[in-house]
């Protein structure tokens, strides 16, 4: 038996993870190599130019260790 619960329209859309935008093979591949690479040069950043950038060692370290799929 399923359980289906009806909402009714409010004519206001959310972001949804299901409803990600189509792309391509060639454009998500581009899209994870472009991450590799920011990360990569992201985790080369001295505490300094963390600092000028406004990011701390462990907001950068959160977003380094993230698999490229992951935004």
């Amino acid at each position: 038996m399923t359980l289906v619960t009806t909402l009714p329209d409010t004519g206001k859309r959310t972001a949804s993870r299901r409803q990600a935008p189509s792309l391509s093979l060639t454009d998500t591949l581009r899209l994870w190599r472009r991450r590799a690479r920011e990360r990569a040069e992201l985790a080369r950043f001295t505490d300094r130019e963390l600092h000028d950038i406004g990011i701390g060692a462990s907001d950068a370290l959160h977003e380094i260790n993230k698999p490229v799929w992951r935004a």
